[in-house]
């Protein structure tokens, strides 16, 4: 197994989750609930982690992983199916799990 990404939002961890699952990539979360830690752990080491399972597919997940990061100037967008306004970082619904497009 291979930490691929962390993020102190734990929606944005399992948005990417998420978004490598509808790709058929299996991660896991690491440090879901370790926020309780802040003060005897550095803040980093609580936030959550998503950890890839198949390494053989990291050159996949990277390239997934880095085309929503590298989209994350684009601006907010409306959920076609519930109405939701999502950030643009988010390519599925946080509220309903439609796709952006």
């Amino acid at each position: 197994m291979k930490k691929v990404f962390s993020h102190e939002n734990r929606m944005i961890v399992f948005n990417m989750k998420n978004l490598l699952q509808a790709a058929g990539i299996e991660t896991i979360v690491v440090n879901e609930f370790a926020a309780g830690g802040v003060g005897e752990l550095s803040t980093f080491d609580t936030w959550p982690e998503l950890w890839l399972e198949d390494e053989s597919r990291l050159a996949e997940t990277e390239a997934i992983l880095r085309e929503v990061l590298d989209n994350q100037n684009r601006q907010a967008w409306f959920c076609r199916r519930c109405g939701e306004q999502n950030d643009a970082a988010f390519q599925i619904c946080w509220n309903c799990g439609r796709d952006c497009e």
